[in-house]
């Protein structure tokens, strides 16, 4: 935001420095970022951050200077002059599109005379560095530049059927800007349009067809209100800002926009000349109230961590137009904020505002401000499990941008059958998808540390994917997901770790089931799917060798996912108590000649069922494969039974019991033979 000094002194006397009034609005949050003379003036150049629209205008400023320093501000009173015809008689407003444009408000000028601006005018523009265009788009623009309310000046002539129509564009409906381009719009876009076709593209350009010439006599004049996302959609479909749609995207002040056309007309009638149709027609005046904020005063202490006096508190929120109901006797208030600051809403806001304009320098760096600790959330807990887990096995943790482009794996989407979601304008240069799952992030994520020399990184992430539904928003699952070398077994234990620590091993006996998928992304046999009542919690497989060639990896990546909403919702928050047992445990080893297509899980399963309670785990060794003597159908799997009693020592006599049902069993279920 650029702001003239000598302009600044119309509404405010500074008795300081520019200089000194610059380092001033530093230190209360309007950042001085350069300050340049044009013409003998100071030019002085802030940053206005997104929530502070109404300091996008000299007075904005002003209010702050007057604030600070504690003088008066002076704000301009517009004095018209107006013939006896009212505009409704000649204009009719009519808005069809009320969600995108609350408020519409049209006066007409006649007999205008369109020329150039007076040269205190054309000074003022072209110090912030507005070319002057004459006296009419002059004043609009200066309005503009001193409030912060756009405005538009139409040549009536060209509006036909003295009509306008706040709309919805047509799908693809065409519409030539003043900058003379084409542009294709769409029915979320607001335009105004006369009785045929659109004049204009609401809070961001004129069009070419209306705009005022040399021959303008008769003026109708534009003071909107636009909902923020409304524009800010149509500004980036489009590529197409200006000033108005920058100040329309951080909200302008809906109780200022009569002034400010009744400003515009002032300086109309006194640089073009011309006659004011008295009243207006304005589409939305009705304005709500604001809700009032208790502020307390203990709240200010415990946050600033300073006493601020309560008199001093009140007196900034009356200097900076908030209407407080309370005096210094009291020991709260209530507030309500000015309209033209929407971002004053809370306590804390009105706190913050204290802060800034009493000094964050009034507060001392060690200054105290007492803290509670709270408790953490079950989804604290439980991620402070997985991220232990995942990291002790041997993963470093990432952070990717929700947004992929497409990809050999973007359609990987094993949590819904529904297409991605797309942006119409790609925020990332190639990525226009909302991620379905974590993969192809981690894969990008791979091949980067790929390219620096990295070549053996393992991955993880903990973020939001965003599975799209037949109507309304997407939902939103949390999810882990992991990207691993050839190793599968290393991401199968650390899922399963996962699971056997966040829900317990009862769990993982008794709800948690587990199979194969056959994916077509993944190699044959390695996809393994975690289930519970049939609903999938995780899954991890090997990308099949086709999209590792395709993505130029350097060697094999295992991936996989878990959903971690519904891991919490099977989470053991409080952990339990078991008590140690204090017989010992016999280890016995087993060595079967199976059949190749015969699953580990299948086994262990068996397994387990034929040992019975004596049996507390069933531990996988190693798997060899001798093909001379049991043939290429064959391999050897070694395992290893833990057996334990709780209430006595185990004789060998009830080992060896046990020993011999499991191998009836593995007989009689996979034609299993021991190894001798």
């Amino acid at each position: 935001m650029l702001v003239s000094w000598e302009w600044l002194s119309d509404y405010v006397d500074i008795g300081i420095g520019h200089e000194e009034m610059a380092t001033r609005w530093a230190l209360t949050g309007l950042n001085h970022e350069s300050t340049v003379m044009v013409d003998g003036v100071p030019v002085i150049d802030l940053e206005i951050t997104s929530n502070r629209g109404d300091c996008l205008g000299h007075i904005g400023i002003a209010r702050e200077a007057s604030v600070l320093l504690q003088c008066e501000l002076r704000f301009p009173s517009p004095q018209l002059k107006t013939i006896d015809e009212p505009a409704s008689k000649t204009l009719v407003i009519e808005n069809q599109f009320e969600e995108s444009c609350p408020r519409y408000i049209g006066r007409l000028i006649r007999g205008v005379k369109i020329g150039p601006s007076p040269l205190w005018l054309q000074k003022r523009l072209f110090a912030i560095g507005v070319k002057p265009i004459n006296n009419v788009v002059d004043a609009t623009n200066y309005v503009l530049f001193e409030c912060g309310q756009p405005l538009h000046a139409f040549d009536f002539a060209n509006i036909r059927g003295g009509r306008i129509i706040i709309r919805p564009a047509h799908d693809k409906e065409g519409f030539i800007a003043i900058d003379h381009r084409t542009y294709q719009l769409d029915p979320q876009m607001v335009v105004i349009a006369d009785a045929q076709r659109a004049v204009a593209l609401g809070g961001v350009m004129g069009g070419v067809e209306s705009e005022v010439s040399q021959g303008t006599v008769d003026i109708l004049l534009e003071a909107a209100e636009f909902m923020p996302l409304s524009i800010r959609r149509t500004a980036r479909k489009l590529k197409l800002h200006s000033p108005s749609s920058y100040r329309y995207e951080r909200r302008i002040d809906h109780a200022n926009m009569d002034w400010a056309s009744r400003r515009c007309c002032e300086i109309i009638l006194q640089t073009a000349g011309g006659q004011l149709l008295s009243g207006s027609v304005d589409t939305g005046e009705r304005l709500t109230e604001r809700a009032p904020i208790l502020l307390r005063e203990s709240k200010i202490a415990s946050v600033l961590g300073i006493d601020v006096p309560w008199e001093r508190s009140l007196e900034i929120l009356v200097h900076l137009g908030c209407q407080v109901t309370g005096d210094s006797s009291d020991t709260d208030a209530r507030v309500v904020s000015p309209s033209y600051r929407a971002d004053l809403t809370r306590e804390i806001d009105l706190i913050e505002e204290i802060a800034r304009i009493h000094g964050y320098e009034q507060i001392p760096e060690d200054a105290e401000v007492p803290l509670v600790s709270s408790t953490k959330r079950p989804k604290d807990i439980v991620m402070e499990t997985v991220r232990r887990v995942v990291c002790s096995a041997g993963f470093d943790e990432t952070m990717t941008p929700s947004l992929i482009g497409k990809s050999l794996t973007s359609s990987l989407s094993p949590w819904t059958n529904e297409d991605a979601m797309t942006t119409l304008i790609p925020l990332l240069e190639g990525a226009n998808q909302l991620r379905r799952c974590l993969i192809p992030s981690l894969i990008a994520a791979r091949l980067y540390n790929q390219s620096q020399s990295n070549r053996d990184s393992q991955l993880f992430e903990t973020a939001n994917i965003y599975l799209p539904r037949t109507t309304g928003l997407p939902g939103q699952q949390f999810n882990l997901g992991v990207i691993g070398l050839s190793d599968i077994r290393n991401v199968a234990g650390t899922f399963e770790e996962i699971l056997h620590r966040v829900c317990g091993p009862d769990f993982m006996q008794s709800k948690l089931s587990k199979c194969l998928i056959p994916w077509n992304t993944l190699t044959p046999q390695s996809g393994i799917v975690w289930q519970v009542d049939g609903e999938t919690i995780a899954w991890i497989g090997q990308l099949n060798r086709s999209i590792v060639d395709s993505l130029k990896l350097d060697c094999a990546a295992v991936v996989g996912e878990m959903n971690l909403d519904m891991l919490l919702e099977y989470a053991r928050l409080v952990p339990q108590l078991r008590p140690i047992v204090s017989f010992p445990t016999i280890e016995r080893d087993l060595n079967l000649i199976l059949d190749e297509a015969t699953l580990w899980q299948s086994i262990s399963a068996a397994i387990q069922k034929a040992a019975g309670p004596l049996c507390i785990n069933v531990v996988f060794r190693e798997i060899y494969r001798d093909t001379k003597r049991d043939g290429d159908s064959k391999k050897r799997v070694l395992l290893s039974l833990h057996l334990r009693s709780d209430i006595e020592t185990l004789t060998g006599e009830q080992a060896d019991t046990v020993m011999q049902n499991v191998l009836s069993a593995c007989k009689a279920e996979f034609q299993a033979t021991l190894l001798q």
